[in-house]
Order: C-alpha cells, then sequence, then structure tokens
C-alpha cells in the first residue's frame, strides 16, 4: 500500500512542507517548500495564508498521512501560542481534506531520527537528507528541509517494529514459558 507523507515545520515567519511517498519500506521524495508569511499583515491573515497553502499542497498531492513539529517549550509564552495556532490551522486544512492520521514529533525526535544527533544543524539535516532521498536540496529551503525530515522520521517510526518493553517480553520471558527449547 502506498502511503504519502506529507510533513510540516509551522512557523509564524516561515511554514515549511516536505512530502515523501512510502512504498513497501522505500521512501522517496516528492516536492517541498516555504511559505513565506513576513508579508501578512497580521496573524489572522497567516493563519489564512497557512490554511490555504496546505489545502493547495492538500489538493495536489493527496496524502494520507500527516507529521507536523510539536511546539517547543520556550520562554515566551506568546511564541508557544502562536506556534499552536499555526500548527492547528495546518491541520485543519489537512484533516479537511481526508488526511487520515495526524502525529506530532518535538523537534529533536526528527533530528535524532534522520542524523543521529537531537542538536544537529539544519545543514547536518539537510545533508542526510540528501543521502538518504538520494536527491539535492537547495540551502534556502533550510524550514522545508526540516518539514521533509518530520516526514521522514514519520515514515521510520510507523515501520519499524514494535519494541517490547523490558520486563513485559523478550527473550527472557520467552525463555520462561518455552524451557523446553534451552538446550543443556
Amino acid at each position: 500500500m502506498e502511503r504519502v507523507i506529507l510533513g510540516i515545520d509551522p512557523g509564524t515567519q516561515l511554514l515549511g512542507f516536505g512530502i515523501i511517498r512510502v512504498e513497501g519500506k522505500k521512501a522517496s521524495y516528492v516536492d517541498m517548500g516555504v511559505l513565506d508569511l513576513r508579508k501578512d499583515p497580521d496573524a489572522y491573515t497567516k493563519l489564512q495564508s497557512i490554511y490555504e497553502c496546505i489545502s493547495e499542497v492538500c489538493r495536489n498531492y493527496h496524502p494520507t498521512e500527516l507529521a507536523i513539529e510539536s511546539p517547543f517549550y520556550g520562554k515566551n509564552a506568546q511564541v508557544v501560542l502562536k506556534l499552536g495556532r499555526a500548527q492547528g490551522a495546518a491541520i485543519l486544512a489537512a484533516k479537511e481534506y481526508g488526511v487520515g492520521s495526524v502525529t506530532e514529533y518535538a523537534p529533536r525526535k526528527a533530528k535524532e531520527a534522520i542524523v543521529g544527533n537531537g542538536a544537529a544543524s539544519k545543514e547536518q539535516v539537510q545533508l542526510m537528507l540528501e543521502k538518504t532521498l538520494g536527491v539535492k536540496l537547495e540551502s534556502r529551503h533550510l524550514d522545508a528541509t526540516d518539514a521533509l525530515a518530520i516526514a521522514l522520521c514519520h515514515h521510520f517510526e510507523t515501520s519499524r517494529p514494535v519494541a517490547v518493553p523490558k520486563g513485559k517480553g523478550g527473550w527472557e520471558q520467552f525463555l520462561k514459558e518455552h524451557p523446553e527449547r534451552i538446550s543443556k
């Protein structure tokens, strides 16, 4: 079954989006872009622009899943509130166009999934995305590469086998349940 994952890095100045297609276990690059919100005169016009942009992306690419960066804790509550509103406008647009699941990822989680380091720079993320997806990405689209990283992180997280929590299974539990399998 083919999956199309839309990744979004919400922002109040720049919003990045990235799209990957997953067939089997292989992810491939589809598109990415940045919505520049700095020209919008007020916060409510920005929300409308976000809604319209994500609606258009959904109409063009028909994503089946949405992976979105969660607002991170900051010292300024107003910044977190504004990011939450931007995130909400994007989620609403995606859900209206039939996106099935929505999953949030912390910025560090996506960087860790792509680079192996939650404190990686945007440039390091871009380099690993280029190697993983086999494409050349433009440096001017760092917000879009962050969104692409969120989409790829979602693919990695949803396609790996479920880990068995300690004490709830694994070899120790298996051996207890099947002592006849132990060779002496």
